[in-house]
């Protein structure tokens, strides 16, 4: 058949997501303004450590994929599939790793 695969990680991938929901954080340690030690932070995109950072990385991956003409795997919803003619390329995703051939 002659299909090549490749693999990538995605660098800084948690960092490129937008999150849909509101998200505060205490100050970080050594980073604390003195005169205010109970403020927190609203966070306005993904960062890695926040438990939405996954799910709003595929988001943005996932949004730019189908919107290039990708279509999402009905069984597994991280394979995505993209037709002409008769070539093809499989793009699944895995956090932030992707293969695709």
């Amino acid at each position: 058949m002659g299909f090549t695969v490749y693999q990538m990680d995605v660098k800084s991938a948690f960092l490129c997501g937008t999150i849909d929901e509101e998200v505060y954080v205490m100050q970080p340690p050594r980073f604390q303004d003195l005169a205010f030690p109970a403020k927190l932070y609203k966070v306005e995109k993904a960062m890695y450590g926040l438990h939405q950072a996954p799910r709003a990385w595929y988001g943005t991956l996932s949004k730019y994929l189908l919107k290039n003409g990708f279509q999402k795997g009905t069984i597994d919803q991280t394979l995505f599939i993209k037709k002409q003619r008769e070539d093809f390329i499989l793009v699944q995703v895995y956090m932030d790793d992707i293969i695709f051939g």
